[in-house]
């Protein structure tokens, strides 16, 4: 008689977990996910009364979230602070920026901005923790939260797509570079998410009905439509995927 094959594991226990971003929206949905799986979870943010906000809204359910006040566009900062917290199996890149304008109005100041969060900072505060990653043996797994708009172009996102198309390079690059070392690098890529930084934007009636028209579940996404995809790229169960997007956009980049 066959012997039946394992069904991979999607718990985090004795798993450490980093997320930039993390004091609200995705990376606070993200950083649950985590600390619900069984992850110590540390969330990075620049502002230190949404870090607490978090950190005591967690608590509520009896969850552990790390505070860490950090800019991670100061990569002397970064540097410091990564060197006097442990190792990680799991970073998730949530921090992110956006400001949509048509792209004869970009102004230097704006794309700079986008820019240089959006791709610098996460790339090298990712080089720290893969870093400290490979140096102590740990097949940890990193977690680019970018967009469906680095599949697609948007009206008014040149910058915003010009980031997240980068990320999805950098992602299979990175893929490739520390394979051997046994890290998995991935994005997620969700569609226009229902939370406070969406709401104005999709507060203008034609906007919204254009999100619609193009999502083919046609809903927005909420933050649990999230908090499970992070959860299956942080785990054992996902254990072959590296270099990939993982498309959590409701059908829109399926034409």
């Amino acid at each position: 008689m066959a012997s039946l094959p394992k069904t991979p594991e999607f718990r985090l226990d004795n798993c450490r977990a980093l997320v930039t971003g993390g004091s609200r929206g995705i990376g606070f949905a993200a950083a649950i996910a985590l600390a619900r799986a069984g992850a110590e979870v540390w969330i990075v943010a620049r502002n230190s009364a949404q870090l607490s906000d978090a950190t005591e809204s967690a608590a509520q359910e009896d969850l552990r979230l790390n505070p860490v006040t950090l800019d991670i566009t100061d990569t002397r900062q970064v540097r410091e602070t990564l060197a006097g917290l442990p190792a990680f199996h799991i970073l998730v890149n949530s921090a992110g920026l956006a400001r949509h304008q048509p792209f004869l109005d970009v102004s230097e100041e704006n794309y700079d901005a986008v820019m240089d969060l959006n791709l610098r900072a996460t790339f090298f505060f990712s080089q720290q923790v893969a870093r400290r990653m490979k140096q102590e043996h740990i097949a940890g797994s990193i977690i680019h939260i970018s967009s469906q708009m680095g599949h697609v172009g948007g009206p008014s996102r040149s910058v915003y797509c010009a980031s997240k198309f980068a990320l999805e390079g950098l992602t299979k690059t990175m893929a490739l570079e520390l394979g051997d070392a046994g890290i998995r690098v991935n994005t997620l890529c969700p569609t226009f998410i229902a939370t406070e930084l969406s709401r104005a934007n999709l507060a203008d009636p034609a906007f919204h009905h254009y999100v619609l028209d193009n999502i083919k579940l046609r809903r927005l996404g909420t933050l649990e439509d999230v908090m499970g995809p992070v959860v299956f790229l942080a785990s054992p169960a996902s254990a072959l995927i590296t270099g990939a997007a993982l498309l959590v956009d409701g059908g829109w980049t399926a034409t």
